[in-house]
């Protein structure tokens, strides 16, 4: 796996309240770009299986790692493709109020795919690099979850 991008917000809401917008399966579709819904097939532990629709099209994304309430880790495999998104949450250090998120997002090819490789990982930035941006504003309430962006 090599990295496609890695972003970091501070959001104006404690780490839990992040944590559980992070994690609300349903409300995902306010701040990932393309997802349309999302659901989960058990609860929030390593091996459950997120299904969603995106752009139109049925996905799925596993979680490989989690610790409740600090990171979670999603991995999406299409066809020659995988991409890993890492997100962790922290206490900001500027605003004892505010919370740190980071998300590092990671590709690997196989096959065909690798000769592509480069241009995968730019679009993956292109248009997933968006996500905290738009995590922080539904979380603070800049978006309204009944109109989203």
């Amino acid at each position: 796996m090599k990295p496609a991008f890695t972003d970091e917000q501070t959001i104006d809401a404690a780490p839990d309240a992040v944590w559980t917008a992070l994690t609300d399966w349903d409300g995902a579709r306010h701040w990932m770009p393309g997802v349309e819904s999302m659901r989960a097939d058990g609860p929030l532990v390593v091996g459950t299986v997120l299904h969603f629709v995106a752009r139109g099209k049925e996905r799925t994304s596993t979680i490989t790692a989690i610790e409740p309430g600090l990171a979670v880790t999603m991995r999406s495999a299409v066809g020659g493709v995988t991409a890993d998104y890492a997100y962790t949450i922290e206490p900001s250090h500027t605003d004892a109020a505010g919370s740190r998120v980071r998300l590092d997002a990671a590709v690997g090819t196989r096959g065909v795919m690798t000769l592509l490789a480069p241009v995968i990982r730019s679009a993956i930035a292109r248009e997933d690099g968006a996500q905290l941006t738009r995590l922080k504003a539904w979380v603070e309430g800049a978006v309204s979850p009944a109109h989203p962006e």
